[in-house]
């Protein structure tokens, strides 16, 4: 994993290439790959790629990048993994391809010289490249299924700019920084900026699962390669009836296969184990794979130490079960105070998630660590959330009433008028289960919204909200992770939090936040193949889990239980930050290998997430602010209210959420601030 970056000046006025632009960003993204650096220029100047390098498959300077093919006529910078590249080796070695390094990097340049982009389904991994073609006169830009790996373009003036960070592009500055409204918009709606949107209008995300060209005239429309919800409408399509002895050996072989294929490194693994079923499960699943030097890394924080609220003693019992080299890391108050402002300054786009994932990265590099696999991705394959069962169940009762002629808004003007603005115990929200409800992309964005679009004028202003919601079109969004239609509700609900909060928020969150330490996060549960593999078995095995149960799982959580078992049946405890008086207890469960719902709905509940009733407004508010305001000219920053506008920590409410218990907060927020308005959200 590293940091790329790369200019493009395909338009002969704009001159050559400023090297150190393009040395500023990709240093700036210094972080991301602090073993190593270096840069490219073509003979007339008008291209450039820059690398920042974290050693992990073939540790030689003969690795380094920029990587020229051998014939110099292609040259890459890669950003990620590619699991399988020595079985692309061995073919490609069949044809006649030589190589002088056991990089994977150089397997992507043989690899586009004998396939072209017809390559990137054959990838198993996480990516995110820039590739200069020579002969062609043109640069690939690709980026995995999932969007693992980021990758940013910023086309202005006849010139291209693409990195692996935002904030790095901004740095260069040949990036102009006018706020993009749709952004902002999007962000106080679901917590994280949609894609391809950035807070900047010059700044766009090339979509995940997609490639796009630059040439002579400027970026080209990106084209997709491959898209979860055709994978899943495929499956449906050539579904064939299998036995249940069929359906466990092929759940099991596929997590299986994309665990052992994860373990691919030339430096050691370890796990991030909270003792939750996503992790216990990875963890096994590792072990049975053949991992037999595996470092475990659990996060604990002193103020839980001696509480039922400790993870750390599971976590401890399911390591020494399966015989790791197993560290607890404990943070302390002042710590987490400390680390508090690195996180804000760390972030690449604002997010209400993220804090754990950059604590137990922080936790593992105090291990020495520079990759670990993580359980993302158990929930939204798996069905571990309440939506789940929810936005089907919304969808099927609202259906029909939503289309009687000017039901649904006069429904919704009635319970504005009739309940409280200015509340964080009436949602406003249930006044418009008929308007939003009766499809699947409303009904899904009324489950997982933060504030409303009602709520928008005050908070970013009349004008600015008008224009961000028009150009955002979040409906319009949502419906693209539905296209085309997987028609089966289990099914819709995997491409909704796949290609929208998994993808736009935790995938996105986990590559800064690990990057921040220098930490290879891999995924092992989000993966190409592993969803082509498993697609056609999850609505057969897991349809139970989109009605009023979840029983249905136990078929799917039997695949995965034949290894060895964790020692006991253990009560599932949350990853979470300690805060003032959770609002609800987390229920118990089993995370013993052994159990039927390995996945269960709810996996790990965070504090952001137990917060959002009371405060993840506010919280929200209080990072868009802090990113709005970063680097920006004052002109900018009239989208928020100045008291909204301050460092969290100045009101208190950050502190009294995220911190241990025995915080005091130091003040309440300002009457200036949204920390009234009806920011509710359900997982």
């Amino acid at each position: 994993m590293c940091g790329i970056a790369g200019i493009f000046a395909f338009d002969p006025r704009a001159g050559q290439v400023d090297r150190e632009e393009l040395l500023t960003i990709r240093d700036a993204m210094s972080p991301r790959g602090p073993d190593g650096f270096g840069e490219w220029i073509s003979g007339d100047g008008r291209v450039g790629l820059a690398h920042r390098r974290l050693s992990i498959i073939d540790l030689s300077d003969a690795a380094a990048q920029p990587m020229l093919a051998s014939d110099g006529d292609r040259v890459i910078a890669f950003n990620g993994e590619i699991y399988n590249f020595r079985d692309l080796r061995r073919g490609l070695e069949a044809e006649g391809h030589r190589f002088r390094t056991t990089s994977d990097t150089e397997v992507l340049l043989e690899l586009y010289k004998a396939r072209g982009t017809g390559m990137l389904a054959q990838l198993r991994g996480m990516f995110a490249f820039a590739l200069w073609d020579g002969p062609n006169r043109r640069m690939l830009l690709a980026r995995d299924l999932y969007g693992i790996k980021p990758l940013y373009i910023a086309e202005d003036r006849g010139t291209v700019r693409v990195a692996s960070q935002v904030k790095a592009l901004l740095a260069g500055g040949g990036v102009p920084r006018r706020q993009d409204t749709a952004g902002v918009a999007g962000f106080f709606l679901r917590g994280y900026v949609p894609e391809p949107f950035t807070l900047y209008r010059a700044v766009r995300s090339l979509p995940a699962g997609s490639f796009a060209w630059v040439g002579e005239r400027g970026v080209s429309e990106p084209q997709p390669f491959a898209s979860v919800p055709q994978i899943l409408a495929d499956a449906v399509e050539h579904a064939t009836p299998m036995s249940d002895e069929e359906l466990q050996a092929g759940f099991r072989h596929a997590f299986l296969e994309s665990v052992r294929y994860h373990l691919v490194a030339d430096v050691r693994v370890g796990v991030f184990l909270s003792s939750g079923r996503d992790s216990t499960s990875t963890l096994a699943l590792a072990r049975e794979a053949g991992a037999t030097d595996l470092k475990t890394v659990t996060l604990s924080f002193a103020n839980y130490q001696g509480t039922h609220r400790d993870e750390a003693p599971l976590a401890e019992e399911v390591a020494r079960h399966y015989h790791t080299d197993h560290s607890t890391v404990t943070i302390s108050k002042e710590q987490f105070l400390v680390e508090f402002d690195r996180i804000i300054e760390a972030m690449d786009q604002p997010t209400t998630d993220a804090i754990n994932s950059y604590l137990v990265s922080w936790a593992a590099a105090q291990c020495g660590l520079k990759v670990a696999l993580s359980g993302t991705g158990g929930d939204e394959l798996l069905g571990g959330y309440g939506t789940y069962r929810k936005v089907p169940l919304m969808v099927k009762y609202s259906r029909l009433p939503s289309k009687v002629p000017l039901l649904p808004e006069a429904l919704h003007r009635a319970y504005l008028a009739l309940t409280p603005k200015r509340s964080t115990h009436i949602s406003q929200k249930h006044g418009a289960v008929l308007k939003y409800g009766g499809t699947y992309a409303g009904a899904y964005f009324l489950k997982r919204a933060v504030f409303m679009p009602w709520d928008l004028p005050e908070i970013m202003g009349a004008d600015a909200a008008r224009d961000g919601l028009e150009r955002l079109d979040m409906n319009g969004l949502i419906e693209q992770a539905l296209s085309p239609d997987p028609t089966q509700p289990f099914l819709r609900m995997v491409a909704l939090e796949s290609c929208l909060y998994m993808r736009d928020q935790l995938l996105r969150d986990i590559d800064w936040a690990s990057m921040a330490h220098s930490i290879e996060v891999r995924v092992p549960l989000v993966e190409h193949h592993l969803l082509r593999e498993a697609a056609p078995l999850l609505d057969e095995v897991l349809r139970g889990a989109a009605g009023v149960g979840f029983e249905d799982r136990r078929t799917a959580a039997r695949a995965l239980a034949r290894g060895r078992p964790a020692p006991r049946a253990l009560p599932r405890k949350p990853q979470a930050l300690p805060r003032q008086e959770p609002d609800r207890r987390v229920a118990s469960g089993s995370v013993h290998a052994g159990k039927d719902r390995i996945f269960r709905a709810g996996a790990r509940v965070d504090a952001w997430r137990r917060a959002r009733r009371q405060g993840q407004g506010v919280w929200a508010a209080r990072v868009g602010a802090s990113s709005l305001q970063h680097g920006l000219p004052a002109r900018g920053r009239n989208l928020i209210p100045s008291a909204v506008a301050s460092d969290p920590s100045d009101s208190g409410w950050a502190v009294a959420v995220t911190a241990p218990t025995t915080f005091k907060a130091p003040g309440p927020v300002t009457s200036a601030s949204p920390h009234r308005l009806s920011a509710q959200t359900d997982r």
